[in-house]
C-alpha cells in the first residue's frame, strides 16, 4: 500500500454522505455538520475523508483535503477487478465480484461512489450487513486494496503466470 502524492493529480470528488449532529448547550442547540467525500482519478488511485464543521460547503472542503492526503493505488483489470473478494472493516461487509465488459457498475449508494472515482466500469457488488456509509466505504476501500493481479500472485509465489492460470 503505497501512498500517493495528489498534488499532480486532477481527482473527480464525490460527496457520499453529509450528517447533521447537534449539541444542546444552555442556549439551545448548536448544530454542526460532518461531510465524507472519496477522490479518485479514475485509474485506480482513490483516497476517502471525513470533514467536520459549522457549514457544509467547509465539512466537504475539510473532507476532500483529507482524501487526498490518504491516496492509495488498486489493481484493476481492464474495466472490472482481478477477482470476487469481500472487504471488511467493523460490521460492513462489501461483496464485490468482477462481471463481463458492458455490465456497469452495479452497487448501491457508497459503494458506487467509490468505484466511480476509482475508475471501476464493470462490477457487481453488494453491501452486506451494515448499512452506514462510513463503514461501507471503509469497507469498500479495505477489499479494494487486499485485490492482487495474477502478476502480483506470481512474482510473491516465485512462478509464472501461466503455472498459476
Amino acid at each position: 500500500m503505497a501512498i500517493i502524492d495528489a498534488s499532480t493529480m486532477d481527482l473527480k470528488e464525490r460527496v457520499v454522505a453529509i450528517n447533521r449532529v447537534s449539541k444542546t448547550v444552555k442556549g439551545g442547540r448548536i448544530y454542526k455538520f460532518a461531510a465524507l467525500v472519496v477522490v479518485g482519478d479514475g485509474e485506480g488511485t482513490i483516497g476517502f475523508g471525513i470533514g467536520k464543521a459549522g457549514e457544509v460547503p467547509d465539512a466537504i472542503r475539510k473532507g476532500i483535503e483529507d482524501a487526498k492526503k490518504n491516496l492509495v493505488k488498486i489493481s484493476l483489470r481492464g474495466t472490472t477487478i482481478p477477482h470476487e473478494i469481500i472487504g471488511a472493516y467493523g460490521a460492513g461487509r462489501v461483496l464485490m465480484k468482477p462481471a463481463a465488459p458492458g455490465t456497469g457498475v452495479i452497487a448501491g449508494g457508497p459503494v458506487r461512489a467509490v468505484l466511480e472515482v476509482a475508475g471501476v466500469k464493470d462490477i457487481r457488488t453488494k453491501a452486506l450487513r451494515s448499512n452506514n456509509p462510513c463503514n461501507v466505504v471503509r469497507a469498500t476501500f479495505q477489499g479494494l486494496m487486499n485485490l492482487r493481479t495474477a502478476e502480483q500472485v506470481a512474482a510473491v509465489r516465485g512462478k509464472s503466470v501461466k503455472e498459476i492460470l
